[in-house]
């Protein structure tokens, strides 16, 4: 029940009912939303698709993703803000929303895939950087990320089917 109520409050503040009633402001926060996920999907997108030995095959693993990292965080940063802003103004809403609940538990196993791969199997990626082939469980890893974040943009689109 305190969800329930926090998402009520989060819906009744200034702030969610500007947000919500604004001919404007919805559609330009959604809009950035959806450049910040495509800023962050694209470019997660990069790195999964060279560990399945897709893309950049000459190029190492770790170069691709040093240089990726910092483009993806800021994609990160602005999906994360701009959905925050589009929740709390429909919070109350999206409480009971099924889309809404598989959308933020692919959101933790989306977020949870980068956080596994980086703490097993690119501790040992110096052994293996340089070649055409990456391990199993590395191809595992892009495999997955590209699945999870395909299902969460898809449920993300389908909250405004679900009422």
């Amino acid at each position: 029940m305190f969800l329930l109520h926090l998402c009520q409050w989060l819906y009744a503040t200034p702030l969610g009912t500007a947000i919500r009633e604004s001919p404007f402001a919805y559609p330009m926060i959604e809009s950035i939303h959806v450049l910040g996920i495509t800023l962050l999907v694209g470019t997660v997108s990069i790195v999964d698709l060279r560990l399945l030995g897709v893309v950049l095959k000459r190029e190492q693993v770790s170069e691709v993703v040093s240089q990726i990292l910092p483009v993806t965080w800021c994609g990160f940063v602005i999906m994360f803000v701009s959905g925050f802003l589009l929740f709390w103004s429909k919070a109350e809403q999206c409480y009971g929303n099924p889309a809404f609940r598989i959308k933020l538990v692919l959101l933790l196993l989306a977020g949870l895939n980068p956080l596994i791969f980086h703490l097993t199997v690119y501790r040992s990626v110096a052994a293996w950087d340089g070649s055409l082939v990456t391990p199993n469980r590395a191809k595992l890893a892009g495999a997955l990320s590209l699945t999870l974040w395909s299902a969460t943009i898809i449920a993300g689109r389908a909250i405004a089917y679900f009422k």
